[in-house]
């Protein structure tokens, strides 16, 4: 424990007093128990309550959360050597993703890349921007908001209903955009590496944000196999039923 506060006191040594009075930055506990009841709240509160509840449907809410979440992503992009506490802001609000998955009864969206995607990426950019508000880590966060307008996009017309399921027909793309995204955040943080001398005074955030890249590309990498590749690839019995063709199925 004692190493632990050491190393604590010795980070704040470097902390970018510009960012001091901003909300939520003081000190990493209010940004660690909010992450802490959040995932408290989706893995055992919110379906202990939901239990014996009819699911919210919360459309109103969602055309709205949705939709502002477009225009936060928009200024964001447009604004991005400014507003690096917003980015991290904007990881906070969009916990509520998970929540209305609960709320609503959708318990089947809660994955371990949803969870570890939202409750690792705010407390991982609250130290980030604590120390190191800008430079080559800002890249990555332009490049993720610019994705986050794109998908908020397509959450805020779903929630709008049936009338606007013809214009959806781009989901699966959406994954494919975060994973052109991904590779896009390594290869450009990669640069670091191979550079003869780089001023730059960080360079656990660089080591952080490279390692973040390759491991979000893998696992999106796999929800990509299962939910588009996967399925197609079995026998049309199996996709159908869920248990092994009776027959075999005959060779193109």
């Amino acid at each position: 424990m004692e190493a632990v506060v050491n190393l604590y006191h010795e980070l704040m040594k470097h902390a970018d007093p510009r960012i001091q009075s901003y909300p939520l930055m003081g000190s990493p506990l209010l940004i660690t128990s909010i992450l802490l009841t959040y995932v408290y709240f989706i893995l055992s509160l919110g379906p202990r309550i939901m239990a014996n509840r009819k699911p919210f449907q919360l459309r109103g809410f969602m055309i709205v959360y949705n939709f502002s979440l477009v225009i936060l992503s928009l200024y964001i992009v447009y604004e991005m050597v400014r507003v690096a506490w917003l980015f991290m802001l904007s990881k906070v609000i969009e916990l509520m993703d998970t929540v209305i998955f609960i709320l609503r009864k959708k318990d089947g969206q809660v994955t371990f890349l949803h969870v570890f995607h939202h409750s690792v990426l705010p407390w991982s950019w609250w130290w980030g921007i604590k120390i190191a508000p800008g430079g080559m880590g800002s890249f990555h966060a332009m490049i993720n908001s610019s994705v986050h307008v794109v998908m908020y996009l397509y959450y805020g017309l779903s929630a709008l209903g049936p009338v606007a399921q013809p214009y959806l027909w781009w989901k699966k793309h959406m994954t494919a955009i975060q994973l052109i995204q991904f590779v896009l955040v390594s290869l450009h943080i990669s640069q670091y590496y191979f550079m003869p001398s780089c001023n730059y005074q960080y360079p656990i955030i660089i080591h952080l944000i490279w390692m973040y890249g390759t491991i979000f590309f893998i696992l999106f990498s796999n929800f990509w196999y299962h939910s588009y590749t996967k399925g197609k690839r079995l026998p049309r019995a199996v996709q159908q039923n869920g248990a092994p063709a009776t027959t075999k199925v005959k060779a193109n």
